[in-house]
């Protein structure tokens, strides 16, 4: 009887042993997490877009990283990413460790329209990985021409493209892009038939060729075109505002172009890996919001027809971004878009 009790004893402490050592483990790593997040950030931060450099998405994550940089008081460096309309970016976001130094800024094409668009393409939807930080900004909509394809207004765009079915080519980001669905929509209004070029880099790269008119039209953020409108290499037809812009006051909507409704405007937002700590993901959005109200930011910003657009907590964000990735799911399927 001795030998048994002695046996259970021992057992019963090793137990005992085992729980405490657990949980002066777990103690040790929440005090380092809080001490981690308490000293956050303590090193270089890195912007992810995926686009290439010239577009909306990077012209917003320079300027906004500049001035995020100054409210950490950190390096915050933009890495661009390209490629498969995105995923290349966000197949390195879902490895991404979930404390504050790798950060994602995306759109409604990478974290809205793919979650549709490119499901079948991916191991896992971007809102499985990536939580909302906040929005960072809305930019219109133009839908421009080339210079060189001397076309000044819709009508003449339309009676051109009338009289020479397949003679003009629209580029977009990609197959089930907003630009390339939007080009759809005008297509069947107009009732035109136009051949669609599908740039997977975002709408930096078809730019110059829109300037030399290998493509010749598009619907393009606002921000990556205006200073080619200011120049005249590319002719804006109309904007997707609801109202004409300030800065181009000649130029109609399309409503009164006579398309309503037809067009989206542009959202960029801040993601984070999910699982950051509140503490972390609280200390990005109060410092993402403040920087979004700088001066110096509001002016560049302004100068790319940019509106600084903040969100009032990461949950609200996250909840509109899901909003965004059920509208447009609704979209695709309607117009039966799919992946090439």
């Amino acid at each position: 009887m001795t030998n048994c009790y002695f046996s259970f004893s021992l057992k019963s402490l090793a137990h005992r042993l085992c729980l405490f050592a657990t949980a002066l483990l777990f103690s040790i790593l929440g005090q380092q997490a809080i001490a981690q997040d308490s000293t956050y950030p303590n090193r270089p931060i890195k912007l992810i877009v995926p686009l290439a450099p010239g577009g909306a998405t990077d012209t917003v994550a320079r300027i906004f990283a500049k001035q995020l940089s100054l409210k950490l008081n950190t390096p915050v460096m933009v890495e661009n990413r390209v490629g498969a309309g995105g995923m290349i970016a966000l197949d390195s976001m879902s490895k991404a460790p979930a404390d504050g130094y790798t950060l994602f800024v995306g759109n409604l094409s990478t974290n809205a329209l793919n979650e549709t668009l490119l499901a079948g393409k991916m191991k896992k939807k971007p809102s499985e990985y990536l939580s909302g930080v906040t929005m960072l900004a809305t930019i219109p909509h133009i839908l421009v021409a080339s210079a060189q394809l001397g076309i000044n207004n819709v009508a003449e765009l339309v009676t051109y493209a009338k009289l020479n079915p397949g003679a003009i080519n629209h580029a977009s980001p990609g197959v089930g892009s907003y630009s390339m669905l939007d080009m759809l929509t005008f297509e069947k209004a107009a009732g035109l038939k136009m051949v669609h070029v599908p740039y997977n880099g975002g709408a930096g790269q078809y730019i110059v060729p829109m300037v030399s008119n290998e493509v010749q039209i598009a619907f393009i953020n606002a921000s990556s075109v205006i200073e080619m409108i200011r120049t005249q290499k590319l002719r804006a037809l109309a904007v997707t505002t609801e109202k004409r812009l300030p800065e181009l006051p000649n130029t109609p909507t399309m409503s009164e172009a006579g398309f309503l409704g037809i067009g989206t405007n542009a959202w960029q937002g801040l993601f984070a890996p999910t699982g950051t700590p509140k503490s972390v993901m609280d200390k990005l959005f109060n410092a993402s919001v403040d920087a979004l109200k700088n001066e110096e930011l509001k002016e560049a910003f302004k100068k790319q027809l940019i509106t600084p657009a903040s969100s009032t907590s990461p949950d609200e964000f996250s909840h509109y971004v899901q909003l965004e990735v059920n509208r447009w799911s609704g979209i695709l399927n309607n117009l039966n878009i799919k992946a090439e």
